[in-house]
Protein backbone atom coordinates (compact mmCIF):
# COMPACT_ATOMS: atom_id res chain seq x y z
CA UNK A 1 0.00 0.00 0.00
CA UNK A 2 1.19 3.54 -0.78
CA UNK A 3 2.31 5.84 2.14
CA UNK A 4 -0.51 8.03 3.17
CA UNK A 5 2.45 10.61 3.22
CA UNK A 6 3.07 10.16 -0.70
CA UNK A 7 -0.29 9.71 -1.44
CA UNK A 8 -2.80 12.42 -2.78
CA UNK A 9 -4.79 11.65 0.09
CA UNK A 10 -2.30 12.77 2.45
CA UNK A 11 -1.49 15.29 0.31
CA UNK A 12 -4.70 17.24 0.06
CA UNK A 13 -5.00 15.88 3.66
CA UNK A 14 -2.14 18.36 5.05
CA UNK A 15 -3.31 20.73 2.77
CA UNK A 16 -6.31 21.54 3.68
CA UNK A 17 -5.11 21.16 7.67
CA UNK A 18 -2.27 23.42 7.18
CA UNK A 19 -4.75 25.61 5.59
CA UNK A 20 -7.17 25.47 8.28
CA UNK A 21 -4.43 26.05 10.45
CA UNK A 22 -3.27 29.03 9.17
CA UNK A 23 -6.76 30.78 9.48
CA UNK A 24 -7.04 29.45 13.11
CA UNK A 25 -3.85 30.72 14.35
CA UNK A 26 -4.17 34.03 12.37
CA UNK A 27 -8.30 34.30 14.24
CA UNK A 28 -6.75 33.17 17.54
CA UNK A 29 -3.90 35.84 17.56
CA UNK A 30 -6.21 38.21 16.77
CA UNK A 31 -9.00 37.38 19.03
CA UNK A 32 -6.99 36.93 21.80
CA UNK A 33 -5.62 40.19 21.00
CA UNK A 34 -8.74 41.93 20.82
CA UNK A 35 -10.41 39.93 23.83
CA UNK A 36 -7.60 41.51 26.06
CA UNK A 37 -7.96 44.96 24.35
CA UNK A 38 -11.91 45.00 25.42
CA UNK A 39 -11.16 43.35 29.04
CA UNK A 40 -8.78 46.43 29.06
CA UNK A 41 -11.60 48.79 27.81
CA UNK A 42 -14.09 47.14 29.92
CA UNK A 43 -11.94 47.15 33.06
CA UNK A 44 -11.39 50.71 32.21
CA UNK A 45 -14.77 51.59 31.72
CA UNK A 46 -15.61 50.13 35.15
CA UNK A 47 -12.86 51.75 36.95
CA UNK A 48 -14.28 55.11 35.36
CA UNK A 49 -17.98 54.35 36.66
CA UNK A 50 -16.71 53.55 39.93
CA UNK A 51 -14.08 56.68 40.51
CA UNK A 52 -16.70 59.22 39.10
CA UNK A 53 -19.00 57.68 41.50
CA UNK A 54 -16.63 58.10 44.82
CA UNK A 55 -15.64 61.34 43.33
CA UNK A 56 -19.09 62.67 43.95
CA UNK A 57 -18.88 60.99 46.93
CA UNK A 58 -16.17 62.64 47.95
CA UNK A 59 -16.56 66.07 46.47
CA UNK A 60 -20.73 66.04 48.08
CA UNK A 61 -19.58 65.54 51.95
CA UNK A 62 -16.51 65.28 54.10
CA UNK A 63 -15.20 62.17 54.22
CA UNK A 64 -16.91 60.18 57.58
CA UNK A 65 -17.45 56.45 58.23
CA UNK A 66 -20.39 56.79 56.26
CA UNK A 67 -19.35 57.48 53.34
CA UNK A 68 -15.92 55.46 53.60
CA UNK A 69 -18.44 52.43 54.01
CA UNK A 70 -20.54 54.07 50.78
CA UNK A 71 -17.60 53.54 49.21
CA UNK A 72 -16.29 50.06 50.04
CA UNK A 73 -19.82 48.53 48.68
CA UNK A 74 -18.74 50.49 45.67
CA UNK A 75 -15.46 48.10 45.45
CA UNK A 76 -15.64 45.23 44.35
CA UNK A 77 -13.09 42.38 46.16
CA UNK A 78 -10.51 42.62 43.07
CA UNK A 79 -11.02 46.70 43.03
CA UNK A 80 -8.40 49.28 45.08
CA UNK A 81 -8.85 52.98 45.69
CA UNK A 82 -6.56 55.54 46.81
CA UNK A 83 -8.12 59.16 47.79
CA UNK A 84 -5.55 61.57 48.18
CA UNK A 85 -5.89 65.08 48.66
CA UNK A 86 -2.28 66.38 47.47
CA UNK A 87 0.54 64.53 46.46
CA UNK A 88 1.57 64.57 50.13
CA UNK A 89 -1.65 63.91 51.93
CA UNK A 90 -3.92 60.51 51.56
CA UNK A 91 -7.41 61.14 52.91
CA UNK A 92 -8.36 57.15 52.33
CA UNK A 93 -7.14 53.77 50.96
CA UNK A 94 -8.42 50.46 50.56
CA UNK A 95 -6.59 47.22 49.52
CA UNK A 96 -5.77 43.73 50.50
CA UNK A 97 -2.79 41.97 50.20
CA UNK A 98 0.44 42.48 50.39
CA UNK A 99 2.64 45.52 49.20
CA UNK A 100 0.37 47.48 50.31
CA UNK A 101 2.26 51.24 51.23
CA UNK A 102 4.74 50.69 48.08
CA UNK A 103 2.06 50.35 45.92
CA UNK A 104 0.81 53.59 46.92
CA UNK A 105 3.72 55.19 46.91
CA UNK A 106 4.90 54.04 43.72
CA UNK A 107 0.70 55.53 42.62
CA UNK A 108 1.66 58.65 44.52
CA UNK A 109 4.78 59.57 43.40
CA UNK A 110 4.41 58.88 39.71
CA UNK A 111 4.52 62.01 37.62
CA UNK A 112 2.31 60.77 34.77
CA UNK A 113 -0.89 60.29 37.53
CA UNK A 114 0.55 63.72 39.34
CA UNK A 115 -0.76 65.82 36.21
CA UNK A 116 -4.59 64.63 37.82
CA UNK A 117 -4.15 66.97 40.68
CA UNK A 118 -4.00 69.76 38.29
CA UNK A 119 -6.67 69.00 35.52
CA UNK A 120 -9.89 68.36 34.82
CA UNK A 121 -9.76 65.25 33.10
CA UNK A 122 -9.16 61.50 34.40
CA UNK A 123 -5.92 60.09 33.40
CA UNK A 124 -5.52 56.31 32.92
CA UNK A 125 -1.57 54.59 33.03
CA UNK A 126 -0.46 51.53 33.02
CA UNK A 127 1.89 50.93 35.76
CA UNK A 128 4.74 48.22 36.92
CA UNK A 129 3.89 47.67 40.53
CA UNK A 130 4.30 44.72 42.98
CA UNK A 131 1.89 42.36 43.17
CA UNK A 132 -0.58 42.56 45.80
CA UNK A 133 -0.72 38.57 45.91
CA UNK A 134 3.31 37.41 45.93
CA UNK A 135 6.18 38.55 46.90
CA UNK A 136 9.15 39.69 45.01
CA UNK A 137 6.39 39.81 41.39
CA UNK A 138 5.76 43.01 39.59
CA UNK A 139 2.30 43.01 37.41
CA UNK A 140 1.05 45.72 34.94
CA UNK A 141 -1.92 47.90 36.79
CA UNK A 142 -4.48 49.76 34.89
CA UNK A 143 -4.60 52.97 37.32
CA UNK A 144 -7.38 55.28 37.16
CA UNK A 145 -6.81 59.00 38.05
CA UNK A 146 -9.85 60.54 38.54
CA UNK A 147 -9.86 64.65 39.57
CA UNK A 148 -11.78 65.94 42.38
CA UNK A 149 -13.90 69.01 42.08
CA UNK A 150 -12.24 72.39 43.35
CA UNK A 151 -12.59 75.75 42.53
CA UNK A 152 -8.41 76.00 43.28
CA UNK A 153 -6.18 75.00 40.37
CA UNK A 154 -4.39 71.96 42.60
CA UNK A 155 -6.91 69.80 43.87
CA UNK A 156 -7.66 66.33 44.83
CA UNK A 157 -7.57 62.96 43.20
CA UNK A 158 -9.30 59.33 43.23
CA UNK A 159 -6.77 56.76 42.13
CA UNK A 160 -8.50 53.30 41.49
CA UNK A 161 -7.14 50.27 40.17
CA UNK A 162 -7.75 46.66 40.11
CA UNK A 163 -5.94 43.46 40.75
CA UNK A 164 -3.90 42.35 37.69
CA UNK A 165 -4.41 39.03 38.86
CA UNK A 166 -8.02 38.87 38.42
CA UNK A 167 -7.47 40.61 35.16
CA UNK A 168 -5.43 37.66 34.16
CA UNK A 169 -7.32 35.04 35.19
CA UNK A 170 -10.17 36.31 33.24
CA UNK A 171 -7.88 36.41 29.88
CA UNK A 172 -6.66 33.12 30.83
CA UNK A 173 -9.90 31.64 30.76
CA UNK A 174 -10.95 33.39 27.45
CA UNK A 175 -7.60 31.96 26.20
CA UNK A 176 -8.70 28.52 27.31
CA UNK A 177 -11.56 29.06 25.41
CA UNK A 178 -10.55 30.14 22.49
CA UNK A 179 -7.88 27.44 21.98
CA UNK A 180 -10.06 24.35 23.36
CA UNK A 181 -12.48 25.97 20.22
CA UNK A 182 -9.70 25.95 17.72
CA UNK A 183 -8.86 22.26 19.16
CA UNK A 184 -12.11 21.29 18.73
CA UNK A 185 -12.20 23.01 14.82
CA UNK A 186 -8.38 21.79 14.41
CA UNK A 187 -9.85 17.85 14.92
CA UNK A 188 -13.35 18.28 13.02
CA UNK A 189 -11.14 19.68 10.31
CA UNK A 190 -8.80 17.02 10.60
CA UNK A 191 -11.75 15.16 10.30
CA UNK A 192 -13.37 16.30 7.59
CA UNK A 193 -10.39 16.80 5.64
CA UNK A 194 -9.52 12.87 6.14
CA UNK A 195 -13.03 11.84 4.51
CA UNK A 196 -13.26 14.70 2.18
CA UNK A 197 -10.24 14.08 0.74
CA UNK A 198 -10.97 9.96 1.08
CA UNK A 199 -14.01 10.30 -0.89
CA UNK A 200 -12.73 12.82 -3.66
CA UNK A 201 -9.47 10.07 -4.66
CA UNK A 202 -11.74 6.90 -4.06
CA UNK A 203 -12.42 7.13 -7.73
CA UNK A 204 -8.68 8.23 -8.23
CA UNK A 205 -7.24 5.09 -6.61
CA UNK A 206 -9.84 2.92 -8.34
CA UNK A 207 -8.47 4.47 -11.71
CA UNK A 208 -4.61 3.67 -10.12
CA UNK A 209 -5.91 -0.10 -9.49
CA UNK A 210 -7.79 -0.15 -13.18
CA UNK A 211 -3.95 1.00 -14.71
CA UNK A 212 -2.23 -1.75 -13.00
CA UNK A 213 -4.91 -4.31 -14.15
CA UNK A 214 -4.51 -2.82 -17.58
CA UNK A 215 -0.68 -3.00 -17.24
CA UNK A 216 -1.04 -6.79 -16.37
CA UNK A 217 -2.71 -6.83 -19.26
CA UNK A 218 -6.83 -7.50 -17.93
CA UNK A 219 -8.38 -5.42 -20.09
CA UNK A 220 -11.86 -6.50 -19.23
CA UNK A 221 -11.51 -5.09 -15.81
CA UNK A 222 -13.64 -1.86 -15.69
CA UNK A 223 -14.24 1.02 -13.25
CA UNK A 224 -17.71 1.90 -11.36
CA UNK A 225 -18.98 4.92 -12.53
CA UNK A 226 -21.23 6.65 -9.59
CA UNK A 227 -20.67 10.01 -10.48
CA UNK A 228 -20.86 12.69 -13.22
CA UNK A 229 -18.14 14.83 -13.21
CA UNK A 230 -14.80 15.56 -14.18
CA UNK A 231 -13.77 12.35 -12.09
CA UNK A 232 -16.48 10.41 -13.38
CA UNK A 233 -15.78 11.42 -17.42
CA UNK A 234 -12.12 10.26 -16.83
CA UNK A 235 -13.07 7.16 -15.62
CA UNK A 236 -15.79 6.63 -18.75
CA UNK A 237 -11.96 7.35 -20.51
CA UNK A 238 -10.53 5.09 -18.59
CA UNK A 239 -13.16 1.96 -19.75
CA UNK A 240 -13.40 3.22 -23.22
CA UNK A 241 -9.08 3.00 -23.62
CA UNK A 242 -9.18 -0.53 -21.77
CA UNK A 243 -11.61 -1.65 -24.73
CA UNK A 244 -9.59 0.16 -27.20
CA UNK A 245 -5.90 -1.74 -25.51
CA UNK A 246 -7.94 -4.54 -25.47
CA UNK A 247 -9.18 -4.30 -29.23
CA UNK A 248 -5.84 -3.06 -31.09
CA UNK A 249 -3.41 -6.05 -28.76
CA UNK A 250 -6.39 -8.72 -30.22
CA UNK A 251 -5.92 -6.87 -33.64
CA UNK A 252 -1.94 -6.96 -33.17
CA UNK A 253 -1.63 -9.95 -31.86
CA UNK A 254 -3.92 -11.75 -35.08
CA UNK A 255 -1.50 -9.90 -37.11
CA UNK A 256 1.69 -11.18 -35.50
CA UNK A 257 0.18 -14.87 -35.35
CA UNK A 258 -0.81 -14.53 -39.45
CA UNK A 259 2.91 -13.34 -39.42
CA UNK A 260 4.86 -16.36 -37.50
CA UNK A 261 2.45 -18.35 -39.31
CA UNK A 262 3.40 -16.93 -43.28
CA UNK A 263 7.43 -17.12 -42.34
CA UNK A 264 6.82 -20.79 -40.52
CA UNK A 265 5.46 -22.09 -43.64
CA UNK A 266 7.79 -20.95 -45.69
CA UNK A 267 10.27 -22.59 -47.52
CA UNK A 268 12.47 -20.20 -47.85
CA UNK A 269 15.20 -18.78 -44.84
CA UNK A 270 13.83 -15.21 -43.76
CA UNK A 271 16.45 -13.44 -41.43
CA UNK A 272 15.68 -9.68 -39.98
CA UNK A 273 18.59 -7.86 -39.07
CA UNK A 274 19.21 -4.80 -37.22
CA UNK A 275 21.48 -2.26 -38.06
CA UNK A 276 24.49 -3.42 -36.31
CA UNK A 277 23.75 -6.64 -37.98
CA UNK A 278 22.82 -8.52 -35.32
CA UNK A 279 20.19 -11.27 -36.08
CA UNK A 280 16.22 -10.20 -34.40
CA UNK A 281 14.17 -12.43 -36.39
CA UNK A 282 14.59 -15.77 -38.21
CA UNK A 283 12.13 -18.72 -39.25
CA UNK A 284 12.68 -22.36 -38.63
CA UNK A 285 14.44 -22.87 -42.07
CA UNK A 286 16.44 -19.60 -41.33
CA UNK A 287 17.48 -21.37 -38.19
CA UNK A 288 18.18 -24.89 -39.54
CA UNK A 289 20.64 -22.62 -42.45
CA UNK A 290 22.16 -20.79 -39.74
CA UNK A 291 22.89 -24.26 -38.17
CA UNK A 292 24.63 -25.39 -40.94
CA UNK A 293 26.78 -22.38 -41.34
CA UNK A 294 27.88 -22.09 -37.64
CA UNK A 295 29.00 -25.94 -38.15
CA UNK A 296 30.67 -25.34 -41.73
CA UNK A 297 32.34 -22.50 -40.13
CA UNK A 298 33.47 -23.96 -36.88
CA UNK A 299 32.60 -23.06 -33.17
CA UNK A 300 34.93 -19.95 -33.23
CA UNK A 301 33.87 -18.38 -35.77
CA UNK A 302 32.36 -15.02 -34.21
CA UNK A 303 30.38 -14.05 -37.51
CA UNK A 304 28.19 -16.61 -38.18
CA UNK A 305 26.92 -15.93 -41.31
CA UNK A 306 28.93 -15.92 -44.80
CA UNK A 307 31.18 -13.05 -45.24
CA UNK A 308 29.22 -12.81 -48.92
CA UNK A 309 26.16 -11.95 -47.00
CA UNK A 310 27.85 -9.65 -44.66
CA UNK A 311 28.87 -7.39 -47.46
CA UNK A 312 25.69 -7.57 -49.37
CA UNK A 313 24.08 -6.27 -46.07
CA UNK A 314 26.82 -3.37 -45.87
CA UNK A 315 25.23 -2.49 -48.99
CA UNK A 316 22.03 -2.39 -48.45
CA UNK A 317 22.22 -0.43 -45.44
CA UNK A 318 25.16 1.99 -46.59
CA UNK A 319 22.98 2.83 -49.75
CA UNK A 320 19.63 1.73 -48.68
CA UNK A 321 19.42 -0.17 -52.08
CA UNK A 322 17.85 -3.76 -52.62
CA UNK A 323 20.22 -6.57 -53.81
CA UNK A 324 18.84 -9.77 -56.21
CA UNK A 325 21.91 -12.09 -55.88
CA UNK A 326 22.37 -15.57 -57.15
CA UNK A 327 25.90 -17.09 -54.74
CA UNK A 328 27.92 -20.23 -54.44
CA UNK A 329 29.02 -20.57 -51.16
CA UNK A 330 31.33 -23.54 -50.76
CA UNK A 331 29.06 -26.52 -52.77
CA UNK A 332 25.42 -24.50 -52.07
CA UNK A 333 23.62 -22.18 -53.73
CA UNK A 334 22.02 -19.75 -53.12
CA UNK A 335 19.05 -17.10 -54.00
CA UNK A 336 19.46 -13.97 -52.06
CA UNK A 337 17.42 -10.97 -51.61
CA UNK A 338 17.89 -8.06 -48.91
CA UNK A 339 15.71 -5.16 -48.87
CA UNK A 340 16.20 -2.28 -45.88
CA UNK A 341 13.75 -1.69 -43.98
CA UNK A 342 12.55 1.81 -42.59
CA UNK A 343 11.73 3.48 -39.39
CA UNK A 344 10.50 6.20 -40.31
CA UNK A 345 12.99 8.55 -43.02
CA UNK A 346 15.38 6.39 -41.52
CA UNK A 347 16.40 3.14 -41.90
CA UNK A 348 16.92 0.54 -38.91
CA UNK A 349 18.29 -2.67 -40.39
CA UNK A 350 17.15 -5.11 -43.03
CA UNK A 351 15.57 -8.26 -44.04
CA UNK A 352 17.27 -11.03 -45.98
CA UNK A 353 15.06 -13.65 -48.18
CA UNK A 354 17.41 -16.92 -48.88
CA UNK A 355 16.34 -19.67 -51.19
CA UNK A 356 18.40 -22.74 -50.83
CA UNK A 357 19.13 -23.88 -54.60
CA UNK A 358 21.39 -26.44 -54.14
CA UNK A 359 18.84 -29.22 -54.89
CA UNK A 360 17.35 -27.56 -57.50
CA UNK A 361 20.92 -26.73 -59.45
CA UNK A 362 21.18 -30.29 -58.63
CA UNK A 363 18.77 -31.82 -60.25
CA UNK A 364 19.39 -29.41 -63.07
CA UNK A 365 22.79 -30.66 -63.73
CA UNK A 366 21.04 -34.18 -63.30
CA UNK A 367 18.21 -33.77 -65.99
CA UNK A 368 21.27 -32.13 -68.38
CA UNK A 369 23.67 -35.21 -67.34
CA UNK A 370 20.31 -37.79 -67.92
CA UNK A 371 19.59 -36.46 -71.23
CA UNK A 372 23.55 -36.57 -72.18
CA UNK A 373 24.08 -40.34 -70.87
CA UNK A 374 20.91 -41.71 -72.35
CA UNK A 375 22.02 -40.07 -75.59
CA UNK A 376 24.97 -41.41 -75.41
CA UNK A 377 24.12 -44.52 -74.24
CA UNK A 378 21.55 -45.20 -77.40
CA UNK A 379 23.73 -43.68 -80.10
CA UNK A 380 26.65 -46.69 -79.53
CA UNK A 381 24.02 -49.08 -79.74
CA UNK A 382 21.72 -47.03 -82.45
CA UNK A 383 24.87 -46.39 -84.82
CA UNK A 384 25.81 -49.91 -84.84
CA UNK A 385 21.95 -51.27 -85.28
CA UNK A 386 22.37 -49.00 -88.94
CA UNK A 387 25.41 -49.71 -89.86
CA UNK A 388 25.25 -53.05 -89.55
CA UNK A 389 22.03 -53.52 -90.96
CA UNK A 390 22.65 -51.05 -93.92
CA UNK A 391 25.77 -53.31 -94.40
CA UNK A 392 23.83 -56.35 -95.08
CA UNK A 393 21.34 -54.64 -96.67
CA UNK A 394 23.68 -53.53 -99.63
CA UNK A 395 24.94 -56.58 -100.00
CA UNK A 396 28.28 -55.68 -98.39
CA UNK A 397 28.56 -59.23 -96.49
CA UNK A 398 30.17 -61.70 -98.91
CA UNK A 399 30.20 -64.91 -96.46
CA UNK A 400 27.46 -66.43 -94.32
CA UNK A 401 29.46 -66.26 -91.12
CA UNK A 402 30.31 -62.57 -91.49
CA UNK A 403 26.38 -62.07 -91.76
CA UNK A 404 25.82 -64.17 -89.03
CA UNK A 405 28.25 -62.16 -87.06
CA UNK A 406 26.46 -58.41 -88.06
CA UNK A 407 23.12 -60.40 -86.90
CA UNK A 408 24.78 -61.46 -83.50
CA UNK A 409 26.19 -58.16 -82.90
CA UNK A 410 22.51 -56.37 -84.15
CA UNK A 411 20.77 -58.79 -81.60
CA UNK A 412 23.23 -58.02 -78.71
CA UNK A 413 22.73 -54.73 -78.86
CA UNK A 414 19.23 -54.58 -79.09
CA UNK A 415 19.28 -56.29 -76.06
CA UNK A 416 20.78 -53.66 -74.40
CA UNK A 417 18.91 -51.07 -75.46
CA UNK A 418 16.10 -53.46 -73.81
CA UNK A 419 17.56 -53.77 -70.66
CA UNK A 420 18.44 -49.61 -70.35
CA UNK A 421 14.77 -48.54 -71.36
CA UNK A 422 13.65 -51.66 -69.08
CA UNK A 423 15.70 -50.08 -66.51
CA UNK A 424 14.71 -46.58 -66.82
CA UNK A 425 11.19 -47.76 -66.57
CA UNK A 426 11.62 -49.50 -63.68
CA UNK A 427 13.34 -46.66 -62.05
CA UNK A 428 11.03 -43.64 -62.82
CA UNK A 429 8.38 -46.15 -61.38
CA UNK A 430 10.11 -46.57 -58.32
CA UNK A 431 11.18 -42.76 -57.71
CA UNK A 432 7.59 -41.54 -58.64
CA UNK A 433 6.39 -44.19 -55.79
CA UNK A 434 4.37 -46.77 -57.86
CA UNK A 435 6.59 -49.93 -57.02
CA UNK A 436 4.93 -52.75 -55.29
CA UNK A 437 6.24 -55.02 -52.66
CA UNK A 438 4.83 -58.14 -52.44
CA UNK A 439 6.04 -58.96 -49.23
CA UNK A 440 6.12 -62.45 -47.89
CA UNK A 441 7.76 -63.69 -44.67
CA UNK A 442 11.15 -66.26 -45.62
CA UNK A 443 14.28 -68.17 -44.47
CA UNK A 444 16.65 -65.32 -44.61
CA UNK A 445 19.95 -67.67 -44.39
CA UNK A 446 18.45 -69.67 -47.49
CA UNK A 447 17.03 -67.24 -49.52
CA UNK A 448 20.70 -64.73 -49.56
CA UNK A 449 22.53 -68.44 -49.66
CA UNK A 450 20.54 -69.31 -53.36
CA UNK A 451 20.73 -66.14 -54.85
CA UNK A 452 24.79 -66.46 -53.88
CA UNK A 453 25.35 -69.61 -55.23
CA UNK A 454 23.75 -68.67 -58.40
CA UNK A 455 26.78 -66.62 -59.49
CA UNK A 456 29.22 -69.85 -58.57
CA UNK A 457 29.46 -71.00 -62.38
CA UNK A 458 30.17 -66.49 -63.23
CA UNK A 459 32.77 -66.71 -60.28
CA UNK A 460 34.70 -69.78 -61.43
CA UNK A 461 34.50 -68.05 -65.49
CA UNK A 462 36.15 -65.42 -63.77
CA UNK A 463 38.52 -67.17 -61.40
CA UNK A 464 37.26 -65.00 -58.09
CA UNK A 465 36.48 -67.20 -54.74
CA UNK A 466 32.53 -66.28 -53.79
CA UNK A 467 32.07 -66.85 -50.15
CA UNK A 468 29.23 -67.23 -48.12
CA UNK A 469 29.19 -66.24 -44.06
CA UNK A 470 25.77 -65.72 -41.76
CA UNK A 471 25.64 -66.14 -37.98
CA UNK A 472 21.82 -66.39 -38.11
CA UNK A 473 19.86 -69.36 -37.57
CA UNK A 474 18.35 -71.46 -40.28
CA UNK A 475 14.76 -70.68 -39.03
CA UNK A 476 15.32 -67.03 -38.81
CA UNK A 477 12.15 -65.43 -41.14
CA UNK A 478 11.82 -61.87 -42.65
CA UNK A 479 9.43 -60.19 -44.60
CA UNK A 480 10.94 -59.12 -48.15
CA UNK A 481 9.75 -59.33 -51.73
CA UNK A 482 11.95 -62.25 -52.86
CA UNK A 483 11.93 -60.99 -56.08
CA UNK A 484 13.36 -57.54 -55.19
CA UNK A 485 16.35 -58.25 -53.17
CA UNK A 486 17.46 -61.06 -55.73
CA UNK A 487 17.57 -58.26 -58.15
CA UNK A 488 19.82 -55.94 -55.55
CA UNK A 489 22.12 -58.65 -54.90
CA UNK A 490 22.25 -59.84 -58.68
CA UNK A 491 23.03 -56.13 -59.22
CA UNK A 492 25.76 -55.97 -56.40
CA UNK A 493 27.54 -59.44 -56.33
CA UNK A 494 27.37 -59.21 -60.64
CA UNK A 495 29.43 -55.74 -60.17
CA UNK A 496 31.56 -57.44 -57.10
CA UNK A 497 32.62 -59.90 -59.48
CA UNK A 498 33.15 -57.87 -62.16
CA UNK A 499 35.51 -55.46 -60.74
CA UNK A 500 37.43 -58.05 -58.87
CA UNK A 501 40.57 -59.31 -60.89
CA UNK A 502 41.48 -62.89 -60.99
CA UNK A 503 41.98 -65.00 -57.58
CA UNK A 504 40.31 -62.31 -55.96
CA UNK A 505 37.17 -62.95 -53.23
CA UNK A 506 33.96 -62.04 -53.11
CA UNK A 507 31.75 -62.82 -49.81
CA UNK A 508 28.40 -62.02 -49.01
CA UNK A 509 27.24 -62.20 -45.23
CA UNK A 510 24.77 -61.73 -42.93
CA UNK A 511 24.79 -60.43 -39.39
CA UNK A 512 21.72 -59.73 -36.99
CA UNK A 513 22.33 -55.93 -35.65
CA UNK A 514 19.48 -53.97 -33.83
CA UNK A 515 16.39 -55.94 -35.14
CA UNK A 516 18.46 -55.74 -38.30
CA UNK A 517 19.46 -58.16 -41.24
CA UNK A 518 23.14 -56.34 -42.31
CA UNK A 519 23.77 -57.49 -45.53
CA UNK A 520 27.53 -57.08 -47.18
CA UNK A 521 29.08 -57.63 -50.44
CA UNK A 522 32.54 -57.18 -50.16
CA UNK A 523 35.23 -57.61 -52.70
CA UNK A 524 39.34 -57.21 -52.94
CA UNK A 525 38.56 -55.50 -56.09
CA UNK A 526 40.22 -52.35 -57.66
CA UNK A 527 38.48 -50.13 -55.51
CA UNK A 528 35.95 -46.64 -56.22
CA UNK A 529 38.20 -43.73 -55.45
CA UNK A 530 36.84 -41.64 -52.34
CA UNK A 531 35.35 -38.05 -54.62
CA UNK A 532 33.72 -41.39 -56.67
CA UNK A 533 31.57 -42.89 -53.01
CA UNK A 534 29.28 -40.25 -52.72
CA UNK A 535 27.55 -40.49 -56.53
CA UNK A 536 27.67 -43.93 -57.28
CA UNK A 537 23.96 -44.68 -56.13
CA UNK A 538 23.20 -41.95 -59.31
CA UNK A 539 21.98 -42.85 -62.39
CA UNK A 540 24.55 -43.07 -64.95
CA UNK A 541 27.37 -42.69 -62.98
CA UNK A 542 30.07 -44.99 -63.55
CA UNK A 543 33.52 -45.13 -61.27
CA UNK A 544 35.33 -46.54 -64.16
CA UNK A 545 35.43 -44.18 -66.53
CA UNK A 546 37.62 -46.70 -69.04
CA UNK A 547 35.07 -49.16 -68.25
CA UNK A 548 34.08 -51.15 -71.30
CA UNK A 549 30.93 -51.86 -72.76
CA UNK A 550 32.09 -55.35 -72.94
CA UNK A 551 31.25 -55.39 -68.78
CA UNK A 552 27.99 -54.72 -69.54
CA UNK A 553 25.99 -52.27 -67.64
CA UNK A 554 23.74 -49.41 -67.88
CA UNK A 555 24.91 -47.48 -65.09
CA UNK A 556 21.01 -47.58 -63.03
CA UNK A 557 21.78 -50.68 -61.65
CA UNK A 558 23.05 -49.17 -58.37
CA UNK A 559 19.92 -46.42 -58.32
CA UNK A 560 17.46 -49.32 -58.78
CA UNK A 561 19.18 -51.13 -55.51
CA UNK A 562 18.93 -48.05 -53.21
CA UNK A 563 15.50 -47.39 -54.66
CA UNK A 564 14.51 -51.14 -53.76
CA UNK A 565 16.57 -51.60 -50.32
CA UNK A 566 14.64 -47.88 -49.53
CA UNK A 567 11.45 -49.18 -50.34
CA UNK A 568 11.82 -52.05 -47.94
CA UNK A 569 12.22 -48.84 -44.73
CA UNK A 570 16.19 -49.90 -44.89
CA UNK A 571 19.38 -48.12 -45.83
CA UNK A 572 22.30 -48.58 -48.09
CA UNK A 573 26.04 -47.58 -47.91
CA UNK A 574 29.53 -47.74 -49.47
CA UNK A 575 32.68 -47.99 -48.38
CA UNK A 576 36.12 -48.29 -50.27
CA UNK A 577 39.72 -47.88 -50.42
CA UNK A 578 41.31 -48.01 -54.00
CA UNK A 579 43.10 -51.30 -55.16
CA UNK A 580 41.71 -52.76 -51.81
CA UNK A 581 38.30 -53.46 -52.40
CA UNK A 582 34.79 -52.23 -51.87
CA UNK A 583 32.19 -53.30 -49.35
CA UNK A 584 28.47 -52.46 -50.07
CA UNK A 585 25.94 -53.09 -46.97
CA UNK A 586 22.63 -52.53 -46.88
CA UNK A 587 20.30 -52.91 -43.46
CA UNK A 588 16.49 -55.11 -43.40
CA UNK A 589 14.35 -54.72 -40.41
CA UNK A 590 13.49 -58.21 -39.00
CA UNK A 591 10.19 -56.99 -38.40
Amino acid sequence: MIRIATSIVGKLWVTILLLVSFVLFIFTVFMLEFLESYHNEQSEISLRQTAAAIASIVDEDELDDKQFAIISELLTETTNVLIAKNPNEVLYSMQEGLNKEEIQKNIISNEDLGEVYESNEPIVKELLLPSNIEENKNLKYIVLGFPLKSDEELHGAVFIYKNPDALNQTSNETTKIVFLAAAIAFILTTIFAFFLSSKITLPLRNMREHAFELAKGRFDSKIEIKQNDEIGQLAVAFNQMGRQLKHHLEVINQEKEQLSSILTSMTDSVITFNRDKTILVSNPPAERLLQKWFVEKGLNSSRPIPEELYQMLDHVLSFEDQLDEELQMGKSYYSITISPLYSGDSIRGAVAVIRDKTEETKLEKLKSDFIANVSHELRTPIAMLQGYSEAIIDGVVTTEEERTDMIRIIYDESQRMSRLVTDLLDLARMESGHMSLYKDDVPLVSVIERMTHKFDQTAKENHVHLLFETDFSEDALIPIDEDRIEQVLTNLIDNAIRHTPAEGSVTVSITNEQKFAKVQVSDTGQGIPQDDLPYVFERFYKADKARTRSKGGTGLGLAITKNIVEAHNGTISVDSVEQQGTIFTFYLPLT
